[in-house]
C-alpha cells in the first residue's frame, strides 16, 4: 500500500482490510497496519467481516475504480466486484502453482524449501488459481523464520507489483496459465500441526519450529501442560524420542528420531516467554537427563 501510495501514477479510492480484533492477553482491539497506514494519509477504509452480501460491497462498486489490488486479504473478492473493474490482481506469496492458500510461507519454510517468492496473478473465482503475470524468489536460510520472511517478501511483492503494473496495464504482460497437476495447497495451520513429533527428525522439527515462529507457535507437552517452543538449533545426539540427552546451566538438549535440538526459546504453560538459561535457572531447574518431553 505504502508503494502505491508514494507511485504518483495511481489514485487509491479505497482501502479494504480485516476489522479491529482483540489481541493479547489484555485482549487490546487493534487495527491492522493496512488501516493505520490508510489513515495516516487519510483514505477511505472499509473493514467488512464478511465483503459478500455486505453493504461494503455495494459502495466499493460504487466508485468506478479501474482495478483492485490485493495482499493477504484473507477472503474471496464477489465475482461481481472483480467484474465490476477492468482488472484485479493479487500478490501472493509463493511461487504458484505452488502453496496456493493462506499459509504459503509456513508450509515453504516447514518443508523445507530452498526458496520462496511473489507471484503476481489474476484473480479468479478458484483459490489462487488465476493466471500468473510475473514472479520473484528469493532464498530461505537456515536463519530465516516466518516473520524474517514475512517482511522480506513484503518488500519483494511491492517492488515486483510496481515493476509488473505498468507493463501489465498497457498489455506488454502476458499472462501464463498455472499447470494444474503442479498444484499444491497451503491451508491455514490446525492447532493439531503445532504439536512436535519428536520422533521426526531434528532437521524436521527444527523447520516446523521455524516455520510456526512468530506464529502460530510449535509446542511439545512438559508434564502433561503444553510447553511452547519458539526457536531451537540443531545439535547432536542419540537418545529415545523427546528425551532430555544434555543439561546445563546454558542448554536443554532433547533428542529426536534422528539427531537432537537444543531449545532456545520457550514458554512453559502459564508463564512469559524465557531464553533457555532463564527458564533451566527458575522453571525449569527440576529437570533431568532422562526426563521425556511430549508428555
Amino acid at each position: 500500500l505504502e508503494g502505491l501510495i508514494a507511485d504518483k501514477s495511481y489514485e487509491i479510492l479505497a482501502v479494504v482490510t480485516q476489522p479491529d480484533r482483540k489481541v493479547g492477553r489484555k485482549k487490546e482491539l487493534r487495527m491492522t497496519p493496512v488501516k493505520e497506514l490508510a489513515i495516516k494519509y487519510e483514505l477511505r477504509v472499509f473493514q467488512p467481516e464478511k465483503l459478500s452480501g455486505s453493504l461494503e460491497l455495494e459502495e466499493l462498486k460504487g466508485l468506478n475504480a479501474d482495478g483492485i489490488v490485493t495482499a493477504a486479504f484473507g477472503q474471496f473478492l464477489p465475482m461481481s466486484l472483480i467484474n465490476s473493474v477492468n482488472f484485479a490482481i493479487n500478490v501472493h506469496a509463493s511461487l504458484l502453482p505452488k502453496y496456493r492458500g493462506g499459509a504459503p510461507i509456513h508450509y515453504a519454510i516447514m518443508n523445507g524449501e530452498k526458496e520462496a517468492g511473489i507471484t503476481i496473478m489474476e484473480m479468479v473465482q478458484k483459490m489462487d488459481a488465476g493466471d500468473m503475470i510475473s514472479k520473484a524468489s528469493i532464498p530461505i536460510s537456515d536463519e530465516d523464520n516466518v516473520g524474517t520472511m514475512f517482511e522480506k517478501l513484503a518488500i519483494v511483492g511491492r517492488d515486483l507489483l510496481l515493476k509488473t503494473l505498468p507493463d501489465y496495464l498497457a498489455g506488454h504482460l502476458i499472462p501464463e496459465k498455472q499447470d494444474e497437476s503442479q498444484a499444491t495447497f497451503s491451508p491455514n495451520i490446525t492447532s493439531e500441526q503445532e504439536l512436535l513429533d519428536w520422533t521426526r527428525s531434528s532437521r524436521d522439527l527444527f523447520n516446523q519450529i521455524r516455520g510456526m515462529y512468530p506464529w502460530p507457535v510449535a509446542y511439545t507437552l512438559l508434564n502433561g501442560e503444553r510447553f511452547k517452543v519458539y526457536k531451537a538449533h540443531m545439535s547432536e545426539g542419540t537418545g529415545h524420542a523427546g528425551e532430555i540427552i544434555e543439561k546445563t546451566k546454558r542448554s536443554l538438549v532433547v533428542a529426536c528420531g534422528q539427531g537432537a535440538l537444543s531449545l532456545e526459546l520457550v514458554q512453559p504453560s502459564g508463564k512469559p516467554k524465557l531464553i533457555i538459561t532463564d527458564f533451566l535457572n527458575g522453571h525449569g531447574r527440576s529437570l533431568e537427563v532422562g526426563d521425556i518431553l511430549g508428555k
